[in-house]
């Protein structure tokens, strides 16, 4: 019996450990709402082409007035005035965004708005040889009325 015992042993601790991998997997996403998906998509786009063309009075009309934001080299922020003259001070004519095609999340927040989740990288022409490397960023959309506006942000890089 000896003999035969990892002949039949090892067939059952495969099985074991292929039916055990897949249960850790992560799902593929797939949007819960497609509609609001869509929109914070269509917002992420208009929200970063000011950003990237320094349209400060479009961002300014983005952000929610009690703006929170994080970053994990910065800290919080949170006074809109002030994150609007820091993108002016360190951000125009400098730095830009460019989304990673296809990593964005969006998971509806009942009776608040949405959270958007995501993987960007930022150029900064100061610094042309640097190396680009993707962050992840979280951003906590409100709908105010129909009206999507940017209440919290966790840029880590």
């Amino acid at each position: 019996m000896k003999r035969y015992f990892p002949i039949l042993v090892f067939p059952i601790l495969m099985c074991f450990i292929a039916c055990r991998s897949g249960q850790n997997q992560i799902p593929k996403y797939e949007p819960v709402d497609k509609k609001v998906f869509d929109e914070i998509a269509a917002m992420d786009k208009t929200f970063f082409d000011a950003y990237n063309n320094c349209d400060l009075e479009k961002q300014a009309s983005i952000y929610a007035d009690n703006i929170e934001f994080f970053h994990d080299k910065g800290g919080l922020m949170q006074s809109k005035s002030e994150l609007i003259e820091a993108t002016k001070k360190n951000i125009c004519g400098k730095v830009s965004r460019q989304l990673i095609e296809g990593s964005i999340e969006v998971y509806p927040i009942n009776g608040y708005g949405a959270v958007e989740i995501g993987f960007h990288k930022f150029f900064n022409n100061q610094e042309p040889d640097a190396e680009s490397k993707p962050s992840k960023f979280i951003i906590i959309w409100k709908n105010e009325n129909g009206t999507w506006k940017i209440a919290k942000v966790v840029s880590l890089h």
